[in-house]
């Protein structure tokens, strides 16, 4: 009798998997030629507010022509580390690519969040023949490492944002001001709560689950004990955790 490699979908599998969403800044991105050939390349990424991949690429390139052809797409993360890369975590995601307006308010909530994950793209995101494109998510496979495979749906990925409109707007002065405020708390959720090195850490980014912290092309999730909708729930969950990072450090 055959054994089912894939194991049961739990809250560790979805943990890990939106956790290599969140924090993968680049990702092999396979699009489908004209003549139904897959084309494998390499992307900068980030995330929307709910887990969303987004993209910056050029009409030059040639995955930019197929996905407006063929918006089926798959993305590879796999951030790998020491030793075999097969022993690291990664995921495939299913996707559907989808153009994003500059001048809507999606548009530039987009802008903003991608290039506070990849700052360099500052110097082209603005050129003509650069688009964003939002990758919507479909069923994903997850390798957690040998025997770790599970098969998981959109929902298993992205954060609810359906109660988090008042968060999503204030998501832009709740990161500068901790920033700009509050960076030493910001330090320690780096150092006291995740383990890295000291440094000048920032947050790049919230949504209902947790934060990103950036240092160079480092990229750390901090993620929730329980999900936030409101800038209250916001506060009051940074609060708790500078305490908890104090108490530890």
């Amino acid at each position: 009798m055959a054994i089912d490699p894939i194991r049961p979908t739990d809250a560790t599998a979805r943990g890990l998997a939106k956790t290599l969403l969140r924090s993968t800044r680049s990702a092999a991105l396979a699009t489908l030629t004209r003549e139904g050939h897959p084309f494998a390349s390499l992307t900068s990424l980030a995330t929307d507010v709910d887990g969303t991949p987004l993209i910056l690429i050029s009409a030059l390139s040639g995955h930019t022509g197929n996905l407006e052809a063929d918006p089926r797409a798959s993305l590879l993360l796999a951030p790998g580390g020491k030793g075999d890369p097969l022993a690291h975590p990664r995921i495939t995601l299913q996707v559907r690519a989808q153009k994003v307006e500059r001048d809507s308010a999606e548009g530039r909530r987009i802008r903003r969040r991608f290039l506070a994950r990849q700052p360099k793209a500052s110097l082209y995101a603005d050129f003509p023949d650069f688009s964003f494109f939002a990758l919507r998510l479909g069923r994903a496979s997850l390798n957690g490492g040998f025997g770790k495979a599970y098969e998981l749906e959109a929902a298993d990925l992205v954060s609810d944002c359906t109660q988090a409109q008042a968060l999503i707007e204030a998501e832009e002065g709740a990161v500068a001001h901790m920033n700009a405020d509050h960076a030493d708390a910001v330090r320690l959720y780096a150092t006291a709560l995740l383990g890295a090195k000291d440094g000048a850490w920032r947050i790049s980014s919230l949504d209902p689950d947790g934060c990103d912290l950036s240092l160079g092309d480092k990229v750390l999730r901090l993620n929730f004990d329980e999900p936030v909708t409101s800038p209250d729930a916001l506060r009051k969950t940074l609060v708790a955790l500078a305490a908890k990072a104090r108490a530890g450090s």
